[in-house]
């Protein structure tokens, strides 16, 4: 498997290019704020074919680029159900005002090929299978994407903003909610080999072992400890 990935636009939400290996097909995960630069930059380098576009959520540094991306290479998009209204709506997802000088900037909108996600189904898209869990608690809708490990490579998890390095994502936003992250935490991530990548939505890429060790918001989702409040990463 090949993946290639970058950090986009002013929060640094990492977009991830997925395929069987360079110059197939590819899946395009998370293409948020100012990514659409860094995606044909990706395809060209690594002569890429988007096939699809995957959301882990629907904050708008994970989607401000679903549209001008998908109606570029003309590719469905997948979203929770619960997270739908936030590309139509973003100020209601963040409970503020993001500016006019930054929605400005925007494609503000539903992609025209828009589909739903369900949890526990699988997409085969470009060769790959990607096993969706519904994980709210950093939204309503977030979810995460894993691989299947094989005999060369560990499996992967594209964990949105439900895990990070040595922490979690925030839930002080609307539809954020800390006991539900920590639900999801527990029924998502703990199962997992420690083996498995964790690719996140911000900051570097860990391993469930070295989270299961060190993170202490999956040490309190085990029981092990009490954390500190989640805290305010992202957007």
């Amino acid at each position: 498997m090949f993946i290639a990935g970058f950090p986009a636009g002013a929060w640094g939400t990492n977009c991830y290019l997925v395929a069987p290996a360079a110059g197939e097909e590819c899946v395009i995960v998370d293409p948020g704020h100012e990514a659409t630069a860094g995606v044909e930059a990706m395809i060209r380098e690594h002569r890429l074919k988007p096939v699809a576009v995957v959301l882990t959520h629907g904050h708008l540094d994970h989607v401000a680029s679903v549209v001008p991306v998908c109606g570029a290479k003309n590719v469905p998009a997948w979203i929770h159900p619960e997270d739908r209204y936030m590309l139509t709506d973003p100020e209601k997802a963040l409970g503020r005002s993001i500016g006019a000088q930054l929605l400005g900037e925007l494609t503000i909108g539903e992609p025209d090929d828009l589909r739903l996600l369900t949890d526990g189904s699988e997409l085969e898209l470009a060769g790959l299978k990607l096993t969706v869990d519904h994980a709210p608690g950093h939204t309503k809708g977030s979810v995460t994407f894993r691989t299947p490990a094989t005999e060369e490579i560990p499996p992967v998890l594209f964990s949105g903003d439900l895990l990070f390095a040595g922490s979690i994502g925030r839930t002080d936003l609307p539809g954020g909610n800390h006991t539900a992250i920590m639900q999801s935490l527990a029924r998502v991530c703990l199962p997992l080999d420690d083996a498995t990548v964790v690719l996140s939505g911000h900051g570097e890429q860990t391993t469930i072992g070295r989270e299961r060790a060190t993170n202490p918001y999956l040490k309190q989702a085990a029981g092990a400890v009490t954390a500190p409040a989640a805290p305010r990463r992202g957007m």
